[in-house]
């Protein structure tokens, strides 16, 4: 775990947010399930999901952020990250953080979800967070 919180520290710092707090939960795969379904009107499992409280905010454009600041929380299922794990053989770990830093680029506005450069947008900078840390 504190490996974890280390590696999102570094992530905040690199993204000029080092005074940016948020929360982290780890479920199983039925709790996931009944988030996405309420949440995304998806009735299935996913890897992650962010729940910004900056709703419309796009932090990644203006890193002047003078005090704390409460970005939200990222949700992991754990099965689904150890299962990605494998078939990536990668470590758990590893699955982990790309996990969490996906996450925390959707809490700070990121959206692949948009379009085709909004997707690269994301992915570049995802790559970039994961090659530093």
């Amino acid at each position: 775990m504190r490996k974890i919180e280390r590696d999102l520290a570094r992530a905040l710092l690199l993204l000029g947010l080092s005074r940016a707090e948020l929360s982290v939960l780890f479920v199983n795969s039925e709790r996931m399930r009944r988030l996405n379904a309420r949440f995304r009107g998806i009735d299935a499992t996913t890897d992650v999901l962010s729940f910004p409280l900056l709703d419309g905010v796009h932090l990644h454009r203006d890193k002047k952020i003078a005090g704390p600041l409460l970005l939200g929380d990222i949700v992991i299922c754990v099965p689904k990250a150890l299962l990605q794990a494998k078939e990536e053989r990668i470590t758990f770990h590893r699955e982990t953080l790309r996990l969490l830093v996906h996450g925390l680029l959707h809490l700070i506005g990121y959206d692949h979800e948009i379009n085709a450069y909004q997707r690269r947008k994301m992915e570049n900078k995802e790559k970039e967070l994961l090659d530093a840390l």
